[in-house]
C-alpha cells in the first residue's frame, strides 16, 4: 500500500534496508547461534546516522517522529530483530528522558546517544514484577543530596552493554505504585553490577541481563521529573514505545512472508512449484492481508501520536497486540510452507518464529494489552 511517506522517511527506509541487507544479513545466523552482541553493527548504525533518528535535533539528532522510528525498526527487523534491538532498546531507554527529563539531563545524555557513542536501557521489570509493573520492590532511599538504590531488575535489554539506564524504584513504599520514581543510572558507578547473560529462545543477539543494585549511590540530579512520578513516566513510555514493538513484529512477519514466497516459487513438488498449489496461495494471501492490516494500524497510530493527540493508550496497545499476534501467526505459517526445511537453521524462518514470540510478551503481554484496550473502551462508553 501507498502510505505517502515524506522524502526524509523514504531516505530512512532506504538506508535502513541497505544496512540490514548488506551488514546485518550476512551475520544474523552466527550472531544468533553464538549470542554475539552486535557492536560492529552498532558502529555501522552510528556511522550511517541511524541513532540520530532517536534524538531531537537540538541534541544533535534528526528529530525523528514516531512514524520515522516505526519505519526504521520495521526495515531493520525484516532481516534480524535481535541485532536491531541494540538500537530499539536504546530508543526505549532514553524515552523517559525525552518525556520528563530536565533540559540539563537531555543535554548531558542525548548527544552521546545520537552519535552511537552510548547505548541506553530501560529498567522496570523485576523478578516479581513483570506484567504487574506496580509491584516493583527496588528502593531508592533519600540520603542528603543522594539516593541509595537497592534491589534488582530482570530481563533488561542491552543490560551490561548500555552506558545509560533509566531505572524505576520506590522512594515511598507506603504509597505503592504512586511512590515510584525514575532515575538515570550510569554504568560503572559503585554498587551497580550485572548478572550473566540470559539464554533465550529468540532475539539471541540482543543481550538480556539482570541488573543488581547494592547500596548504589545516585545524585539527586539524576532523578527524572520529581519523586512519585515514576509509574506515570513508565506508562507514558509504553504508550510511546509500543508502536515500535509493533513495528518490530511487522518487520519479522514481512521478512518471513518474503522468504515463504521465494521458497514457494523455487521449490518443486509433483513436478511443479509449490506456489502453484492453491492451498499455499491461500496461506500466502492470508499472511499478506494480516501484515498489511497490522501495518495500516501501526502507521495510523504513529501518525496520530505525531499529530499531538493527547490520548492514545488504547491505540498503542491495539497496534502492539495485533501486530505481534500477526507476527506469530505469519512466521508459523512460513515454517509450515517450508516444511522440514522451515525447521532448519539454514533457513531464516525458524529464527523469525522464535524472534516473533517475544513481541507478544515484552512491554506488556498481549493479555495486558487487551486489558488496556478494554479499560479504555469502557471509559469511552461510560457517559
Amino acid at each position: 500500500m501507498e502510505y505517502f511517506l515524506t522524502d526524509e522517511q523514504k531516505e530512512i527506509k532506504a538506508l535502513a534496508r541497505k544496512v540490514a541487507q548488506e551488514k546485518i544479513k550476512p551475520l544474523r545466523e552466527r550472531y544468533d547461534e553464538e549470542e554475539i552482541f552486535p557492536w560492529d553493527i552498532v558502529k555501522v548504525m552510528a556511522e550511517t546516522g541511524l541513532f540520530r533518528v532517536l534524538v531531537p535535533k537540538e541534541y544533535n539528532g534528526l528529530g525523528g517522529k514516531v512514524l520515522d522510528l516505526v519505519i526504521l525498526m520495521e526495515e531493520l527487523c525484516k532481516v534480524d530483530s535481535g541485532i536491531s534491538l541494540a538500537l530499539g532498546g536504546t530508543g526505549l531507554g532514553i524515552e523517559p528522558i525525552l518525556i520528563s527529563g530536565s533540559e540539563e539531563q537531555k543535554k548531558k545524555y542525548l548527544p552521546a546517544v545520537a552519535v552511537g557513542e552510548k547505548l541506553a536501557a530501560y529498567a522496570l521489570t523485576e523478578p516479581d514484577a513483570g506484567s504487574d509493573a506496580g509491584a516493583i520492590k527496588t528502593t531508592a532511599t533519600k540520603d542528603g543530596d543522594y539516593y541509595i538504590l537497592n534491589g534488582s531488575k530482570r530481563f533488561i535489554t542491552n543490560g551490561g552493554e548500555a552506558d545509560i539506564y533509566t531505572v524505576f524504584a520506590l522512594t515511598d513504599k507506603s504509597k505503592g505504585a504512586r511512590g515510584a520514581s525514575a532515575f538515570i543510572v550510569e554504568k560503572g558507578i559503585d554498587g551497580f553490577s550485572f548478572d550473566k547473560k540470559e539464554d533465550k529462545l529468540g532475539i539471541r543477539a540482543a543481550v538480556t541481563r539482570e541488573l543488581i543494585f547494592e547500596d548504589c549511590k545516585i545524585h539527586k540530579e539524576n532523578l527524572i521529573a520529581r519523586e512519585g512520578m515514576g509509574f506515570i513516566i513508565a506508562m507514558k513510555t509504553f504508550d510511546e514505545s509500543r508502536p515500535m514493538v509493533a513495528a518490530q513484529a511487522i518487520g519479522i512477519a514481512q521478512g518471513a512472508l518474503e522468504e515463504a514466497v521465494l521458497y514457494s516459487k523455487e521449490w518443486h513438488q509433483f513436478g511443479k512449484p509449490v506456489s502453484s498449489f492453491q492451498e499455499i496461495q491461500l496461506m500466502l494471501a492470508d499472511m499478506a492481508m494480516k501484515i498489511e492490516s497490522a501495518r495500516a494500524l501501526v502507521y495510523a497510530t504513529a501518525r496520530m501520536i505525531d499529530a499531538g493527540i493527547k490520548k492514545y493508550s488504547k491505540e498503542s496497545a491495539m497496534c502492539k497486540c495485533f501486530a505481534s499476534d500477526v507476527a506469530m501467526e505469519v512466521t508459523s505459517d512460513a515454517v509450515q510452507i517450508l516444511g522440514e526445511y522451515g525447521l532448519m537453521n539454514k533457513y531464516s524462518v525458524e529464527k523469525m518464529m522464535r524472534d516473533a514470540k517475544i513481541t507478544q510478551i515484552y512491554e506488556g503481554t498481549n493479555q495486558i494489552q487487551r486489558v488496556v484496550i478494554a479499560s479504555n473502551l469502557l471509559k469511552e462508553y461510560s457517559k
